[in-house]
């Protein structure tokens, strides 16, 4: 398959999921991110560190699952947007401490660990539109967890890769590029399916 063939794959499969993500009912979105919250708060052990974000639009909701991740007392790191796409990392201290930044994200205000720090994370938490059955993530497009897989790999550390999605975003086939690097999990609100 050619690249530019590649591409026009991918682009039509995030405007469609994009779609469907808008559709779903404000309730159906709030109850998904409820049930999210327990099943991929399991995935992290006591004590332990966690790599998140912070979900915004449609997205699977991710604040149910920080707080109950901050009330076991697990260290959560959220990324910082750089100007050149890649992330840099903050702790999580409550939902008071974030604050608007660029894309409509919201950020941590605490201070900045560096690039880096997600090489300390048990779990790594990337967000995307779908998985496919050999774990191949659909991200938005932007790079930057690509950029954060790769740093893992060059760090030598190994953290659970889960994706957290709607059921319906577990597909069939994603189209992958030679530089897509598989997740281990997706986590949905009906529970966690391993690759």
């Amino acid at each position: 398959m050619t690249a530019d063939r590649l591409s026009n794959d991918k682009a039509a499969l995030r405007s469609r999921l994009l779609a469907e993500r808008r559709a779903l009912a404000a309730a159906e979105r709030s109850a998904a991110a409820e049930a999210l919250a327990g099943h991929a708060a399991a995935l992290v052990p006591p004590g332990g560190t966690v790599a998140a974000y912070v979900s915004v639009g449609a997205e699977p909701g991710t604040r149910p699952l920080l707080g109950a991740l901050a009330a076991r007392g697990v260290r959560v790191l959220l990324p910082v947007l750089l100007p050149d796409n890649d992330l840099d990392w903050a702790r999580y201290e409550g939902d008071d401490r974030l604050s608007p930044a660029a894309r409509g994200l919201l950020e941590p205000t605490g201070p900045r660990l560096g690039p880096d720090a997600v090489l300390t994370a048990d779990v790594v938490l990337l967000p995307g539109l779908a998985v496919d059955p050999r774990g191949v993530r659909l991200g938005r497009g932007g790079g930057s967890y690509d950029r954060v897989l790769a740093r893992l790999v060059r760090g030598g550390a190994r953290p659970l890769l889960a994706t957290l999605l709607y059921a319906h975003e577990l597909c069939g086939t994603v189209p992958a590029e030679p530089h897509d690097l598989p997740v281990h999990a997706a986590v949905t609100p009906e529970g966690v399916t391993r690759f």
